[in-house]
């Protein structure tokens, strides 16, 4: 029925146009969103991850396990599993069914960025700072780190060809000093996308962890890798200020009719700003592929390109201020950022005008009002003998109380994982304060009453602050 009250037009845009929402609990560094689209996750710089409800806005859950800035957010393919990474040097695998650490692992350096397997939680790839790459494994208590090549492979020479020493030292001691950026898997997770900072892209095989090819993409340093929804396309963001897009060949039929000498990564577009120069923040695709949409450095606008021509079609705007990284929602035209200087979540979506000529059909829209000249028995009220019987037809009719309706539990994987309900109010608020001001009346507190209230003391968590005891009481109150 809500979808009948939408314009019809308002549905098929495939591109958000509006600011709609705001969301704030503490200080958010980095976002995704899971894979159904219903909750969004935000890591912060206090080292908390936040889950936001998409529906309600509200927070579904709050982990705190990390000290530091909250780097990367990984979610399983079920959703129930989110691994999160941080600049302690550690990454956690958390159970959101209660919230537990299911894993933690700790590294010699901070990791730039993490991701799990498509298809097990239990193994990830994981990015570090000033130091190779890792794959590892954390299918037991103790983790299993093997350790993944940064150099890009080189054409091996043929029988009877002479090899110069001397430039082969040399390139070897050039590739030492690759280092690996950012890894994420492919869309069956058999092999693994590396890019370097040196601009080259490796391909690697999980089960051997071996470098099967390489290409050299660009002269800069590759920031950020994001396989599209089909898994074929590859959005490459590098310190060149170019945002290029590559289709990659079928990595599955390796083997069978690919041959690793045979793989080809071919640049489809290349996104840059000519006149201004900008550089790229942060970089993702639209839910079909369709759209490639990035945040700019020192500006406030988030540019979104359609790839089918490989043109610009809208600059979002929004609050004035530097955006880091953007999210689009997997099925909605809806796009969520992270503010740089206040933390704030910004989402962009379609304001759909609400239709309400479906809801009858003789219901005429006008745009302005218009004088109505009612019929003579237009608002006549229905004889008494049609009103009994439509009493005693009711009546007839015998209700079913033994029957029940199969309930479906929130755990299960077939119709994909929901979060529990968190009744402890205190680890389910919003970020604002909420005050009892009478029997079953809260209201948000003002930033001068706060200061007042609070004596100076801050809570601990850093999206909330004020004395104890009037949040307290709220507390009980909304539970009642």
């Amino acid at each position: 029925m809500n979808l009948s009250l939408i314009d019809p037009f308002v549905l098929a845009q495939e591109y958000p146009d509006t600011l709609t929402e705001t969301l704030q609990s503490g200080h958010a560094t980095c976002l995704r969103f899971n894979h159904t689209g219903d909750y969004l996750a935000s890591g912060r710089a206090d080292g908390t991850v936040v889950v936001f409800d998409i529906e309600t806005n509200g927070v579904a859950r709050k982990l705190q396990g990390h000290t530091l800035q909250i780097q990367s957010l990984s979610w399983s393919r079920d959703d129930r599993y989110i691994l999160t990474s941080g600049q302690d040097c550690k990454s956690i695998l958390w159970d959101l069914k209660d919230g537990s650490r299911m894993r933690t692992v700790r590294f010699d350096a901070p990791v730039y960025i993490a991701e799990l397997h498509p298809f097990n939680h239990l193994l990830f790839v994981a990015s570090l700072f000033e130091d190779q790459p890792v794959l590892v494994d954390i299918s037991s208590p103790s983790a299993v780190k093997r350790i993944l090549p940064s150099a890009p492979l080189r054409p091996q020479p043929t029988n009877g060809t002479e090899v110069d020493l001397g430039a082969a030292a040399k390139q070897a001691a050039q590739d030492a000093k690759h280092s690996t950026c950012v890894t994420i898997f492919t869309a069956f997770g058999n092999h693994i996308i590396a890019g370097t900072s040196k601009g080259w892209i490796n391909i690697i095989e999980t089960a051997t962890c071996k470098t099967i090819h390489s290409m050299r993409l660009c002269n800069g340093v590759v920031i950020l890798l994001r396989l599209a929804s089909n898994g074929r396309d590859l959005l490459v963001n590098s310190s060149d200020r170019v945002i290029r897009t590559v289709l990659m060949p079928d990595l599955s039929q390796l083997g069978i009719d690919l041959e690793p000498a045979n793989i080809k990564l071919h640049v489809e577009h290349k996104f840059q700003d000519v006149v201004n120069r900008l550089s790229w923040n942060h970089v993702t695709f639209s839910s079909t592929g369709e759209f490639v949409t990035a945040t700019t450095y020192m500006n406030p606008d988030i540019y979104v390109w359609e790839r089918s021509h490989g043109s610009l079609v809208k600059i979002l705007e929004g609050p004035r201020e530097e955006l880091g990284v953007v999210e689009w929602h997997p099925s909605r035209p809806m796009v969520a950022a992270c503010s740089l200087e206040l933390g704030c979540v910004y989402i962009w979506s379609v304001v759909s005008p609400q239709k309400w000529s479906a809801l009858a059909p003789d219901f005429g829209e006008v745009e302005e009002n218009v004088e109505y000249v009612e019929r003579e028995d237009e608002f006549d009220v229905h004889p008494a003998e049609q009103v009994h019987q439509r009493r005693l037809d009711l009546e007839d009719e015998e209700p079913d109380v033994v029957t029940l309706d199969p309930i479906k539990d929130a755990t299960d994987t077939d119709g994909g994982f929901g979060v529990p309900v968190l009744l402890d109010v205190s680890d389910s608020d919003s970020g604002e304060d909420i005050i009892a001001v009478g029997p079953g009346t809260m209201r948000r507190r003002t930033p001068g009453a706060a200061k007042d209230g609070a004596n100076g003391h801050a809570e601990k968590d850093t999206g909330r602050s004020g004395a104890a005891g009037p949040s307290r009481s709220a507390g009980r109150n909304r539970r009642r």
